[in-house]
């Protein structure tokens, strides 16, 4: 029998299997435009990562325009609409950044409720002298015949409506059920957003339980598409709002985006993919207060013109509150430019491209660069002739930023699912396996799980497990359990407490 060879043990001894992501490009803070010098502030006084606030701005930017305007894109009409998705973990001043950004909003909302709630006692008792006037013609046509029922119609008539109550003038929700969701269009204002800086309890709420993901996924899908919101239910009837618009950003920690991200549902319905979302690294640690750096008048620049925004009458029906926004078009240069992204994207979703394993955010880049050019386009201007080629080169930069986020996340996703299939084969190893020495046959034949047993999954896992100091290989022809074997490696048993 060959003489077992010495251990190579690595000088620090084996390593714990760690996931890795790569770091992510710069953020393109320059194509923010018109929104630049608040999210700067914004960071200044921070010290957070700059996409944070970036994310906010864009979401506060596209609620308020939504109601406003759709925008063309090469494949029709779209809406203002973004969706976003920020994942830091806790202590990266999520809150801190979004507070400013909405702070106007917040104002407006305060303002709103209190003129609703005087108008509501002005409803109440005008809806009060309605409904006893109906009352009235109503007993007098039961007590009645002929002429009277006849006189009933016309009084009726000339009654009118009942009197609406105000809407609810909240611009906001954080963790709705796709039922409240709903009403708030029904009874409130056509143009709302989901916004928490703790999204996790949206995403791992009521609405996202496993008895109600399929239609909430379902509603949020088609209100990114500006699609009516259809509701049917026993006991209530059924109706069909048109005109709605919604905006999302959920801000989340990383073990929420990671079970989020490997929803099944949520990739195969194209939910994922209508986000943008990324993952900025993290500041914690070099947020020195000697770097504070504070900007009140471009924070109250931004705050001025949301609330210019805001106190625009909305273009709607004042009976259904259905939106009318009027389409915003491209100019041909910006068409043009935002054609040759389009080519550019969709030739990388072959076989073997950049966006091959991430097709269905790349397939949306090019409406996500349309999307957010419109909104930076309303932001400056509701009254806007066009995108220029300025917003749209802005839209693109700021939608490649993002699509290449979708990417990096993806592929730290793939990594991960590697790296805990290669620890389920390392605590086995040490746990179960009763040879000091284990060959890649072995795995294929008798992993403790599924995924394991098949030759290119195997070796993955192995080699990775010699790299961290695990396992090290065997010279080729080295005896095992009485055959010399071609491919075999010697585990590593000693401080394999991971």
């Amino acid at each position: 029998m060959t003489a077992p060879e010495p251990i190579p043990f690595k000088a620090e001894g084996p390593q714990p299997l760690l996931r890795h992501i790569p770091q992510g490009e710069p953020y393109p803070v320059e194509a923010l435009g018109p929104l630049r010098e608040a999210v700067e502030a914004v960071q200044g006084q921070t010290l957070a990562p700059i996409a944070i606030p970036a994310a906010s701005a864009l979401s506060v930017a596209s609620l308020a325009v939504q109601g406003f305007c759709d925008v063309e894109t090469l494949g029709g009409t779209r809406p203002l609409s973004l969706y976003a998705l920020t994942i830091a973990r806790s202590g990266e001043r999520k809150s801190s950044c979004d507070g400013p950004l909405m702070a106007a909003l917040r104002s407006f909302e305060k303002e709103q409720a209190k003129q609703r709630r005087e108008g509501m006692a002005s409803w109440e008792n005008a809806h009060a002298l309605w409904k006893g006037e109906r009352d009235r013609i109503l007993t007098d046509a039961r007590r009645g015949k002929g002429e009277k029922r006849t006189a009933a119609k016309a009084d009726l008539a000339a009654l009118g409506k009942e009197p609406s109550a105000p809407a609810t003038p909240d611009r906001t929700v954080t963790e709705p059920t796709y039922e409240g969701l709903t009403r708030k269009f029904a009874e409130g204002m056509p143009t709302l957003g989901i916004f928490s800086d703790e999204g996790g309890q949206f995403l791992g709420g009521f609405a996202m339980s496993a008895d109600n993901r399929q239609k909430t996924l379902a509603a949020l899908n088609d209100l990114w598409q500006g699609s009516p919101i259809r509701r049917t239910r026993a006991g209530e009837g059924s109706y069909t709002l048109y005109g709605r618009r919604l905006a999302v950003h959920l801000m989340v920690q990383p073990s929420v985006a990671r079970a989020f991200m490997a929803d099944s549902m949520a990739a195969d319905t194209g939910f994922l993919p209508r986000f943008l979302m990324c993952e900025p690294p993290s500041t914690i640690g070099t947020r020195l207060q000697s770097r504070v750096r504070q900007d009140d008048t471009a924070l109250a620049g931004f705050s001025d013109r949301l609330s210019r925004i805001l106190d625009t009458p909305l273009p709607m029906d004042p009976d259904t509150r259905e939106l009318a926004p009027r389409v915003l078009p491209l100019s041909p240069e910006a068409r043009a430019m935002l054609t040759d992204y389009s080519d550019h994207v969709e030739a990388q979703q072959v076989p073997g491209g950049d966006y091959a394993n991430i097709t269905g955010y790349a397939s949306k880049a090019a409406e996500q660069a349309a999307r957010i050019a419109g909104v930076l386009t309303a932001w400056t201007d509701l009254e806007a002739a066009a995108v220029s080629l300025d917003a749209m080169e802005s839209g693109i930069g700021l939608a490649d930023f993002y699509l290449s986020e979708a990417r990096r996340l993806a592929d730290a996703a793939n990594v991960s699912e590697e790296i805990e299939r290669a620890e389920t084969l390392r605590k086995w190893l040490l746990e179960r396996w009763e040879f000091p020495e284990v060959m890649p046959s072995d795995v294929v034949q008798r992993a403790p799980i599924r995924a394991l047993r098949e030759s290119p999954a195997a070796r993955k896992a192995l080699a990775m497990l010699e790299t961290h100091g695990w396992l090290y290989r065997l010279p080729p022809g080295a005896e095992v359990r009485g055959s010399a074997r071609k491919e075999a490696y010697g585990i590593v048993r000693v401080g394999h407490a991971f």
